[in-house]
């Protein structure tokens, strides 16, 4: 499953958080692999990451300070809440097992781009329940 880049719009940013708060929030984000710019010359920024990144940084802002971050962590949380989170690949494979439970191995493998190891173990897993 190919990971999806979200964005999160966050406008007005540097003035409800200030330069200093804004400054800290980039270097917070790009350590944790997502990616915090202007949108052109305008005064809103954008927050370009994978959902499991940007939810990181939702928590790591919330282990901050809370007070100070409140206004991204309410649009992260906005956002995050919005998005289904990435499914597993066990748990995809135990998905199309439910919904279609005469399902070869190949077929599985060709859905949900695993191994034939993965494949079979998920079926073994299917078949003792």
């Amino acid at each position: 499953m190919d990971s999806e880049r979200i964005s999160v719009s966050l406008p007005s940013f540097i003035h409800r958080v200030g330069r200093e708060q804004a400054n800290l929030t980039r270097d917070l984000a790009s350590e944790l692999g997502c990616e915090l710019k202007r949108v052109r010359r305008s005064r809103n920024w954008q927050l370009l990451g994978e959902y499991h990144q940007i939810h990181a940084l939702s928590l790591a802002l919330r282990s901050l300070d809370s007070l100070k971050h409140k206004f991204t962590i309410g649009k992260l949380n906005t956002v995050l809440a919005q998005i289904e989170p990435p499914l597993t690949i066990e748990q995809q494979l135990a998905k199309l097992l439910e919904t279609n439970p005469n399902i070869t191995l190949a077929e599985m493998m060709e859905v949900t781009s695993c191994t034939l190891s993965e494949a079979r173990t998920a079926r073994f897993e299917n078949d003792t329940l």
